[in-house]
């Protein structure tokens, strides 16, 4: 299959090419506003179907109040505030101001609430609530806006006032999730365009992958925009979209671009470089794009929109480039043909001696693990061992304006809050109860709300209409803190006279994190399907894909385990946060299993084909090693820095994503590949290949157990040598 599409791009390359830049542009013009249709809130983050959401749905049907959303505005005043006088000047201009906004359904302030937790320690700040009804994505947008240019605009206000709450809160998200990410598009591109000229040696080359980066890029932004017309897509699916296109587009076109140049000095321009070039390594960007795509597809079974959102994504991503990999790459080379090496400084051009060199590099190191694989695999599962460990003591947060940068005004706000309030305005824990009357069970239900630890306060029940009843509990502690987690926790296992529901901050994160768990097995069971049938069809073996199921499971944990040691413990120059974002390590997981599958195609794919070429096991791996060694090492330094560029965002979980899954692609590329793999390939030797003799039939009557072509160029038997010699026994091909 893969062979008669070589052939066919190449009699149609003009054409091919043709339609490329056609798509390219098409996807340009409709996908460039798609960043004006994403949604950002914290309703991202809820399951449509949890308790909290009705809970939350019954308090707004009732009151006209949207819980999840509302402003604080921080007013500092000239002198220390008089809690029986006269609202100050500012304050009293934050309280009118507020109260003229059409959204706002009510406003509090410490006077009209006689709550003197209303005003900070040291007497000089007060912070007023505002209260609003359901609004929309755009409304939220524009109310955050006119809000800080009447701010701005005013003189009393000016400099003594700072908007935050929630509602401002999600628009600041969106806006600095915009900005890094162009920041980390500024930054990460030039890097990667120079370690691209320093891998293929030559601009021509070097530019290819880049090409395919950016028509990946513009076809998944157009993808994107299709699914914003049939359901929400969150806006941190453009930073996965632009890590994960960049890195896949650069990974794919190193490997068919590397695999082309070796055909073109073997068999020279033509078709016959391109067919091989499809058969060979074509065939291999499919399955590792099917794999990654599967990993992240699994994310889809969470019913959170953000992780359904990043689950597509990366799906509609991975599609992207491999489209671009199998269709108009093939068509590009095709045209270029020798000019692929062209632009090439004499200084930088590889000659017989290095390339030999480099294959003997990894020649000797894949041979020196073979010759202890026992200490080898007991030593690099140790080290992936070691860096997983502190993945036990995990404990995880949610999203809140905390996690903003002292620079936006909501973030600003909410370390006002957090340092100069000894018990900063919180919000509360919200049950709704289910009963058409007041009686002595709901009374008495209240005071055990209140007798709970970690419980502050409890306000009398009020009746929201004729079937439900609210209560309200202040906890202890910030919202998102250990306090008040663990007594809302508390107040959920209380044995409840009627059906009760709880929502607010705190109950939201725990009712998300429940809603994670739960999903947690079917994901887990469906990647570790998929990718196991995947691999068996790849590789014809039962074992081989058990045993990269294995590694990629200590590959991701050893993830895991980074990011907490990085990120709740407080190292590498990171502060110490509460936990790690709940959503972090499900993505963060998908990702690194998605990628380690990825490589493990690539060296798989070679090793195969050297034993197909008449290698015995152990030489076969070292062929796969040295031939796949300096592409995988070169892919992973491309996608580290592709992602890792995401860790100068400003926003925790934006850096939780990028540096984890970076790390996990490293580790992958070092640890794994390097040394567990071959080392656990010399121990279980002819026996890696081994199916049951029916499962063993079905992949041959499939045809997916030969290759569609002879042996790959690289491995041509030389005179007067035995046919398909080891590497470090033959003359190199010149690329260049």
């Amino acid at each position: 299959m893969f062979s008669a599409l070589g052939s066919a791009l190449h009699a149609r390359r003009r054409v091919g090419l043709l339609l490329a830049g056609l798509a390219a542009v098409l996807a340009a013009l409709f996908g460039g506003t798609v960043d004006s249709k994403l949604t950002n809130g914290l309703s991202d983050y809820d399951d449509p179907g949890g308790a909290n959401v009705a809970a939350r749905r019954i308090i707004q049907q009732a009151t006209g109040i949207d819980a999840q959303q509302g402003y604080a505005v921080l007013v500092r005043t000239d002198a220390p505030i008089d809690p029986d006088g006269p609202l100050p000047a500012s304050v009293a201009a934050a309280v009118d101001l507020l109260k003229g906004r059409s959204e706002i359904k009510s406003v509090v302030d410490y006077a009209s609430a006689s709550n003197p937790a209303l005003v900070s320690d040291d007497g000089r700040s007060t912070v007023v609530l505002g209260n609003v009804g359901p609004m929309t994505e755009k409304a939220t947008v524009a109310a955050e806006k006119e809000l800080q240019e009447a701010i701005e605009d005013d003189p009393v206000l000016r400099d003594n006032a700072w908007l935050g709450g929630a509602t401002p809160g999600h628009v600041q998200v969106d806006e600095v999730s915009t900005k890094d990410l162009t920041r980390a598009e500024t930054f990460a591109l030039p890097f990667i365009l120079i370690l691209l000229f320093l891998v293929f040696r030559g601009v021509v080359a070097a530019l290819v992958p880049l090409a395919g980066a950016l028509v990946t890029l513009l076809i998944t932004f157009a993808g994107l925009r299709v699914a914003t017309l049939f359901m929400d897509v969150s806006s941190g699916s453009l930073n996965l979209a632009f890590a994960l296109g960049l890195g896949l587009a650069v990974d794919f076109g190193l490997l068919m671009v590397s695999r082309y140049r070796e055909e073109l000095a073997a068999h020279g321009p033509g078709v016959e470089a391109v067919r091989r070039t499809m058969a060979s390594a074509g065939r291999t960007v499919f399955f590792s794009a099917l794999t990654v795509a599967a990993a992240l597809a699994a994310i889809t079974v969470f019913p959170q929109p953000y992780l359904r959102s990043m689950g597509l994504a990366g799906v509609i991503t991975v599609i992207a480039a491999a489209l671009f990999a199998l269709l108009g790459l093939p068509a590009l080379l095709a045209v270029l043909g020798t000019r692929v090496n062209a632009l090439a400084p004499r200084r930088w051009q590889r000659n017989d001696a290095t390339q030999a060199q480099a294959g003997l590099r990894w020649h000797r190191i894949a041979h020196g693990v073979m010759r202890r694989p026992v200490l080898v695999a007991l030593g690099a599962t140790g080290i992936l061992l070691l860096v997983a460990a502190p993945v036990t003591g995990l404990k995880f947060t949610g999203a809140d304006a905390s996690m903003l940068p002292a620079s936006t005004s909501a973030g600003h706000v909410s370390r006002a809050l957090e340092s100069d309030f000894s018990k900063p305005p919180a919000a509360p824990l919200q049950i709704v109860l289910d009963t058409p009357s007041a009686d002595g069970r709901i009374t008495a239900y209240a005071r055990q709300v209140a007798a709970v630890e970690g419980v502050e306060a409890v306000a009398d029940p009020v009746r929201l209409d004729d079937r439900h009843w609210q209560i309200d509990a202040v906890l202890g502690g910030a919202p998102l803190g250990t306090e008040a987690k663990d007594a809302a926790q508390r107040v959920q296992d209380l044995d409840a006279p009627v059906l009760a529901r709880h929502t607010g901050t705190t109950a939201d994160f725990l009712a998300q994190k429940a809603s994670i768990g739960a999903h947690v097995p079917l994901a887990a069971g469906t990647l570790a399907v998929i990718t196991l049938l995947l691999l068996f069809a790849f590789t014809g073996s039962v074992l081989l894909p058990l045993k990269a199921l294995v590694m990629n499971i200590l590959s991701t944990g050893a993830a895991l385990g980074f990011l907490v040691w990085v990120f709740q413990h407080g190292n590498l120059g990171f502060a110490a946060q509460n936990g790690i974002e709940a959503t972090s390590p499900v993505l963060v997981l998908a990702l690194a299993f998605g990628l380690s599958t990825d490589y493990n195609v690539f060296l798989l794919g070679r090793i195969k084909e050297a034993r197909q070429a008449g290698l015995d096991d152990r030489s076969a791996v070292a062929e796969g090693l040295a031939r796949t060694g300096p592409v995988v090492t070169s892919a992973a330094a491309l996608f580290c820095l592709a992602l890792g560029a995401l860790a100068l965002s400003r926003l925790v979980l934006v850096q939780e994503l990028g540096l984890g899954t970076a790390f996990a692609v490293l580790i992958d590329a070092t640890v794994v590949r390097a040394l567990l793999v071959p080392s656990l390939m010399a121990l279980l030797g002819g026996a890696n290949w081994w199916a049951p003799g029916p499962l063993r039939r079905l992949h041959t009557r499939l045809g997916l157990d030969r290759l569609e072509t002879e042996p790959a160029a690289a491995m041509a038997p030389v005179p007067g040598e035995h046919p398909a010699e080891p590497l470090d026994r033959q003359p190199a091909a010149r690329v260049t």
